[in-house]
């Protein structure tokens, strides 16, 4: 089992999840985050620090596109261990439907 960020992330990118993970498995790409699925211990720590509520582990049904999401960027993106400064807008785009097909970014984040 591995932990996964879903398409709420895009736009918020709050980052407080990046704060308590011990393993420092997250990936940050220019609107949102994902996580490394080979580097996730499981511990679950990250799921209710998500102010959106954008990660859930990959035993929900339904989530086989968000794991080839998390396993592809956090390939590509770089390590992110620090929260940083989430955009000024997030909130608006909180809980907004169809975020992947409107707004996602393959562009990678500046990590740290």
């Amino acid at each position: 089992m591995t932990y996964l960020v879903l398409d709420n992330c895009i736009k918020c990118k709050y980052m407080d999840c990046v704060e308590v993970c011990p393993v420092d498995c997250f990936y940050e790409g220019e609107n949102m985050l994902v996580i490394h699925p080979d580097e996730c211990i499981d511990c679950g720590v990250c799921e209710p620090e998500c102010p959106a509520e954008a990660i859930k582990p990959d035993t929900e049904p339904g989530l086989d596109k968000w794991l080839k999401i998390n396993t592809e960027y956090a390939e590509k993106w770089p390590n992110i261990i620090a929260k940083g400064t989430p955009p000024e807008d997030g909130e608006k785009f909180d809980g907004e439907e169809g975020k992947f097909e409107k707004y996602f970014s393959p562009e990678p984040g500046e990590g740290s």
